[in-house]
């Protein structure tokens, strides 16, 4: 399930693309160029970006399945939409860029599980689909919040998918899917 690991420099260049973009687009309205050598950095992966701010979760979006972008390409891509597109909080003012710290998580291909008990806590990323419904939480959430693992799968089935928050136990038309991540912020890499 694991994808290589990405090192130090790859983490720490992602952050810089992450922030940059953030910066330029907030600014000026303009996303910006990179120049990216990095093999490791064009591979077709997916990946979250999460922005906090007073250690507050301040927006997060991301591309669950890898599509024709490079990683790094995905990961300006997603800073810009968690900076401006995520429903739950308005778009980052000029004034918040000093104080924002940078969040990314490089996502491996979701697999499906036909158990749901077989899911680790803190290592598994979720997701959970009902006909056009869908929840995906990224493994740090488990970690974060404190939840056992039923508690994680049903604020997973309501809370994101707007499902019944048992259905992960139901067997039939409900998928369960899981993924691992790489997660690294800047006080991370420091």
């Amino acid at each position: 399930m694991n994808s290589e690991s990405l090192n130090k420099n790859q983490k720490k260049e992602l952050l810089e693309i992450a922030k940059k973009t953030v910066e330029s687009y907030v600014r000026e309205g303009k996303i910006p160029e990179f120049k990216i050598k990095d093999e490791r950095l064009k591979r077709k992966e997916s990946a979250f970006v999460t922005l906090h701010r007073d250690g507050q979760l301040r927006g997060c979006i991301g591309q669950i399945i890898p599509t024709d972008k490079p990683l790094w390409e995905v990961v300006r891509d997603m800073a810009i939409a968690a900076a401006s597109e995520d429903y739950r909080f308005n778009s980052i003012a000029e004034s918040e860029l000093d104080k924002l710290d940078y969040e990314i998580s490089v996502l491996s291909v979701p697999e499906e599980i036909d158990n749901w008990q077989n899911i680790k806590l803190g290592e598994h990323g979720v997701i959970v689909e009902k006909g056009k419904r869908s929840g995906v939480f990224l493994p740090q959430v488990a970690t974060e919040t404190g939840w056992n693992l039923e508690e994680f799968l049903s604020q997973l089935c309501s809370q994101k998918a707007g499902l019944p928050s048992d259905c992960y136990k139901k067997t039939g038309d409900v998928k369960l899917k899981v993924f691992t991540a790489q997660v690294f912020s800047e006080k991370d890499i420091k």
